[in-house]
């Protein structure tokens, strides 16, 4: 009779590779703290370098309405960014709505997906991969370039980490209902941030099967977990289909080079992206579900986007992908552990992934690169009107052209300076919108202003011609130009009525 060794659980071999690495890796909290202090650090460093841009303007203008006129407006816009609204409104009630507190919930959230990183990583790959991963992690100029903004992609990043994370935790137990519970409530998380997010299920269900072969009964556990994820996100799918058309008319059906073209803007850095997913080709590992789990979770999601990109409303954007990010950096962390038998050799490769990503770090951190490629200086412009405003002035902002610049220099200036708005008739937190009404008849809506501030996009000669041809009429009949100013993107213009200066 021949006696065979029962084949090892998954835990056990990933055990086995751990106690095979040298003695001197790192352990405990220092896992997870160093990714965490690498990732928050580095994206800190000029945390305010750059001017809002319109969309973190898009959530200044959201957090600080009512919860009852959040909820309302996004019964008519941006409901796939409801949670972060309602979560940022808590947070800014708290801490206020500069630079520093806005972004700081981004930062934050990139750190705290470092961690997750290395931590899945350690369960995967072994320590060496897991911390590798995280070190990667946090050196992509993508992950300081949206730690840096105030908007739900990093918070996205964040919950799809953590979700995964807790799957593998609810593996090791199937039998705890609470770690269950707490992967329904991180997946539930996903969903809410953002929908296209939820296809790291894909990845998901590829761990599930390899467990499931040595335990069926993880197939009807992970069913139950997800049944409440499917009904709390149900409604925001609705919403957002309703509303996919109005967001996203803009954005451009994609061709076939756009599926490899849009790693550069993923990683944002070319050579980050070549050197990272060099390094996952050369990612290696006892068991084959890891390195395919987060294959899928690294590639599916961009495919599946693509292919539903050729409809009626394109999705392919690279800000959605972002989340694909912790994947290759996990795959990234194998091969490098793989590659490198010294924590010297790794040292160096990680050094030299730095010094490559350091043009494009700097890059992130411009003062205009949260509105590229259009530049607008809100601040500049804001400083003009508060270095030579005088009581009772009034304003009007080119509404036209672009999107938010009357938020964008709102924010910058003093909050006790106020202006009436000329031809507003009803801002967009009146109407539950992200758009104001203007005045439909321009001549009756002024009020014998003496002076009015004209703000325009571009340094046309005659500013005038860039807003509403019915508005510039009707200041051009009672009004001269005094003086323009121009600052980057934008020209600032004094009108004086009846010519007086």
């Amino acid at each position: 009779m021949v006696f065979t060794a029962p084949l090892p659980a998954p835990r056990e071999e990933t055990r086995t590779a751990q106690a095979a690495e040298p003695r001197n890796r790192l352990a405990g909290p220092w896992l997870w703290l160093l990714p965490f202090a690498l990732t928050a650090g580095l994206t800190g460093y000029g945390l305010t370098d750059s001017l809002l841009g319109r969309d973190e303007l898009v959530t200044w203008d959201m957090v600080n309405r009512s919860t009852g006129q959040i909820l309302a407006t996004l019964q008519n816009v941006d409901a796939v960014h409801g949670t972060y609204y309602l979560l940022m409104h808590a947070w800014v009630r708290l801490f206020g709505d500069s630079v520093v507190s806005m972004r700081l919930p981004s930062l934050f959230a990139m750190a705290g997906a470092a961690s997750a990183v290395t931590l899945i990583g350690n369960r995967l790959f072994g320590s060496r991969a897991g911390i590798a991963a995280g070190i990667l992690f946090s050196l992509l100029p993508a992950v300081s370039r949206y730690g840096q903004e105030a908007r739900s992609y990093a918070c996205v990043v964040l919950a799809v980490t953590l979700a995964t994370l807790l799957l593998l935790r609810a593996l090791d137990k199937p039998r705890s209902p609470w770690r269950w519970a707490s992967y329904a409530l991180a997946l539930t998380g996903v969903g809410l941030l953002h929908l296209i997010a939820l296809s790291v299920v894909c990845a998901h269900f590829l761990l599930l099967g390899a467990r499931a072969r040595h335990d069926r009964s993880l197939w009807w556990r992970a069913a139950v977990a997800l049944l409440p994820v499917a009904a709390c996100v149900a409604p925001v799918v609705l919403l957002g289909r309703s509303q996919v058309q109005r967001q996203l008319y803009w954005v451009p059906e994609p061709d076939g080079w756009a599926l490899i073209s849009i790693w550069q803007d993923v990683f944002a850095s070319a050579l980050g992206a070549g050197a990272l997913i060099a390094l996952a080709v050369l990612a290696r590992s006892p068991r084959k579900a890891p390195l395919l789990g987060c294959a899928v979770w690294a590639l599916l999601p961009s495919v599946l986007v693509w292919l539903s990109s050729h409809g009626s409303v394109s999705y392919f954007r690279n800000v959605y992908l972002l989340f694909t990010l912790p994947a290759w950096a996990l795959l990234g962390g194998a091969g490098l552990a793989a590659a490198c038998r010294s924590w010297k050799a790794a040292t160096a490769l990680l050094v030299a992934l730095a010094v490559l990503t350091l043009s494009d770090q700097k890059r992130m951190r411009q003062p205009f690169e949260h509105d590229a490629p259009v530049p607008l200086d809100y601040a500049a412009a804001a400083d003009v009107i508060r270095n030579f405003h005088a009581p009772g002035d009034a304003v009007v902002y080119d509404r036209d052209n672009t999107w938010k610049l009357d938020g964008g220099v709102q924010y910058y200036l003093p909050r006790d300076l106020k202006m009436r708005d000329v031809f507003l008739t009803r801002t967009p937190r009146a109407i539950n919108q992200l758009y104001a009404l203007e005045c439909p008849a321009p001549a009756q809506c002024l009020k014998g202003e003496q002076r009015i501030w004209l703000l325009t996009q571009g340094n046309d000669q005659d500013p005038l011609t860039a807003i509403n041809q019915g508005q510039a009429s009707a200041l051009r009949a009672h009004y001269a130009t005094t003086w323009s100013q121009p600052v980057t993107g934008m020209t600032v213009t004094l009108l004086v009525r009846d010519g007086k200066r």
